[in-house]
């Protein structure tokens, strides 16, 4: 081991031992855990630099362990380097980022693709949800952060990145090349699915949407429209707020969403009678690919008994992260907060539950398994079925419970 390797890792060690020490000279408090933790991690260093079979990179070793650390709390939470860090300030700085559509997050100890955006990149390079995302430029996912991953996937447009991807019944991977572009802005897609009903299909819930929304809804109550779909899957980007602006569009009374942390002081977004514009019945359509806003969205709709959730169990990824520069020039990308369901779970572990479960098999899955442990009774690979056609099946039952009686009745 040379000098200078030694002397580094003997100031962190003297560091971290002074650190615990001075801890118990205080006294028993809150923060014992952590001085017990330090200790840990103490001897663990030390038997580390004198132990292993080779000499140590302790920046490596470190840097492990922080990622190690901040993936141990939830998929959201990074540890950025230095390095990874000003190409993150870079990249979001940038006006002229490429995105590739995906929206990622971590299962099963690898980057996954949670949803991916019509028409994007990533779909035109053949990316489906559930996709496993092995490698990421040359670099393997498995002991990478989200907010690496997204450091790599992000770039110039018109260049390009190389994905490992394991898909479904698959243990090799296949790489692709995805082509950054420009995004561009998601629009709303509407369909009158029938003279009483329209549908709205949401890919983002970027600033505005609630206003378009609005608007959307007006316009048809003037057509004599009576009942509404809301199709949320594949959306799992936009802020938080336009979801609690849409859904104070439908709840007339109620709490519309929950909010606590350690650190962040509780809120309650109540619903706003004076902004609701919809009376008539909702459904929503969901699965597995809504993340996010949405899922806060939803779980408005459903906790305040609004309408019906129809598909599948979301993916769960409603919190609040906040960036937190370190003094080495690294960054944490710690979650907050957490948004909770109307039973005081967070949403961030369980996601929300559908009130009418239709699930759509898998490629390559013939378990028939919704997801969320309830058999789907589909026997059909719906992989290729285009959301909002005929053939949709969660589209399809969302609307017989619509023009059900119960339906009528309550419009």
């Amino acid at each position: 081991m040379s000098r200078t390797a030694r002397i580094a890792i003997i100031c962190v060690s003297v560091a971290i031992f002074g650190y615990v020490g001075l801890g118990h000279v205080l006294g028993g408090t809150q923060d014992d855990k952590a001085y017990k933790s330090l200790t840990v991690y103490g001897e663990v260093l030390q038997k580390i630099q004198t132990d292993y079979v080779d000499e140590p990179n302790l920046h490596q070793v470190t840097a492990g362990a922080l990622h190690g650390l901040l993936e141990s709390l939830d998929p959201s939470s990074s540890y950025l380097t230095p390095r990874e860090y000003t190409e993150y300030k870079q990249k979001l700085a940038s006006h002229t980022q490429g995105e590739t559509g995906l929206t990622l997050s971590k299962r099963y100890g690898y980057v996954i693709v949670v949803s991916v955006l019509p028409d994007s990149p990533a779909e035109k390079a053949g990316l489906h949800s559930g996709d496993i995302l092995e490698s990421i430029a040359g670099f393997t996912t498995r002991e990478m952060s989200v907010g690496q991953a997204l450091n790599l996937i992000h770039g110039q447009p018109g260049t390009d990145v190389k994905v490992g991807v394991v898909r479904r019944g698959k243990t090799d991977p296949d790489e692709v090349n995805v082509v950054r572009e420009k995004e561009a802005p998601e629009k709303i897609v509407a369909l009158r699915a029938d003279p009483d009903i329209l549908a709205l299909r949401l890919l983002t819930l970027d600033a505005g949407r609630a206003d378009e929304v609005k608007n959307r809804l007006l316009e048809a109550e003037k057509q004599g429209v009576h009942k509404v779909v809301l199709d949320l899957r594949d959306c799992g980007r936009g802020p938080v707020s336009e979801a609690i602006a849409i859904a104070r569009l439908f709840v007339p009374s109620g709490t519309v969403a929950t909010l606590r942390g350690q650190t962040v002081a509780a809120q309650t977004f109540p619903a706003e009678p004076s902004k609701v514009v919809w009376k008539g019945p909702v459904s929503i359509l969901m699965d597995q690919t809504t993340s996010g806003a949405a899922e806060v969205l939803a779980s408005a709709i459903s906790a305040n008994h609004r309408g019906d959730l129809v598909g599948e169990r979301t993916f769960g990824l409603a919190a609040e992260q906040k960036v937190i520069p370190l003094e080495d020039g690294a960054a944490l990308i710690l979650t907050v907060a957490n948004y909770y369901n109307a039973s005081g779970k967070a949403i961030l572990d369980e996601g929300v539950t559908p009130t009418e479960v239709v699930a759509a098999n898998a490629p390559g899955d013939d378990s028939g398994d919704g997801g969320d442990g309830t058999a789907s009774g589909n026997d059909e690979d719906n992989s290729n079925v285009q959301p909002l056609s005929p053939d949709d099946p969660v589209f399809k039952k969302a609307l017989e419970l619509l023009k059900a009686p119960a339906a009528k009745k309550a419009a």
